[in-house]
């Protein structure tokens, strides 16, 4: 079964940057899509960067500009530079598949906390 960690996440102020990394068990080279998402407290799990085999990247308008979604399929790793960070960022991060949601578990993700 396909396994997700996160890290990289941590308090930061507003204005900082943070570098998350999500490691899987298994080669993602097969994987067309995979993505990062983010849950506040309270709100519904959202999908906040896209980045396809083939290069394609897609961001929320939220995150757009500032976060950067990059993989590095010989290392199994997706990451996300986050610049310009505010406190409407703080959340757990979480990278998968979007297509296979229904086959990959959920990482434990890692917590952001912006303040201001």
């Amino acid at each position: 079964q396909v396994q997700l960690v996160e890290s990289g996440g941590g308090l930061v102020q507003a204005g900082g940057s943070l570098r998350l990394s999500c490691v899987v068990s298994e080669s993602i080279f097969s994987i067309n899509t995979m993505g990062w998402y983010r849950q506040a407290a309270g709100k519904q799990r959202e999908l906040v960067a896209t980045y396809t085999r083939g290069g394609t990247t897609t961001y929320a308008d939220s995150v757009k500009g500032r976060f950067t979604i990059s993989r590095d399929n010989t290392k199994n790793t997706m990451y996300l530079q986050m610049n310009s960070l505010r406190p409407e960022d703080t959340a757990v991060y979480y990278c998968n598949a979007p297509a296979l949601l229904k086959y990959i578990s959920w990482g434990q993700g890692t917590q952001v906390t912006v303040s201001s």
